[in-house]
């Protein structure tokens, strides 16, 4: 299974979304990487801390345009990540057919990414380094 067009999930689509999606750009440029928010901050920017922690890696945000995961977001998506198993449950009973494409960014080392939302700028780096190691064993499935 080729897994060319990514969707990544969470909350508002500010914070760890945008960034998760920002990751999988820079390691995947010849496939399609999305993010949206099961509630997002509809039209907002990145949080500025979330634009603080990626630009300190040399990566802009800065044209990222939060958005709310629809049905046509979730049919293009070969594969979706989510930052929690609620969020992956949330989307897998609102569209079934989701069901086995849909994973928790952490599955491989069993782990949630922390919401940073209204914290300090470590929580951020926190959050920015369990995407990191998060994504580390999906290599070899999505390349």
């Amino acid at each position: 299974m080729a897994f060319d067009n990514i969707l990544v999930v969470c909350v508002g689509n500010i914070c760890r979304s945008p960034i998760a999606e920002a990751v999988l750009t820079q390691q995947y440029p010849h496939k399609t990487i999305d993010s949206a928010g099961l509630s997002a901050v509809v039209g907002n920017g990145a949080d500025p801390n979330a634009l603080t922690v990626m630009s300190a890696l040399g990566i802009d945000m800065s044209a990222h345009i939060a958005k709310q995961i629809d049905e046509a977001l979730v049919k293009r998506a070969d594969l979706i990540l989510t930052m929690s198993d609620n969020q992956s449950k949330w989307i897998e009973d609102r569209w079934p057919h989701c069901r086995g494409k849909t994973f928790r960014i952490g599955h491989w080392i069993d782990q949630d990414i922390a919401d940073p939302y209204r914290h300090e700028l470590s929580v951020f780096e926190d959050a920015r380094q369990d995407i990191f190691d998060s994504l580390k064993p999906w290599a070899d499935k999505i390349s």
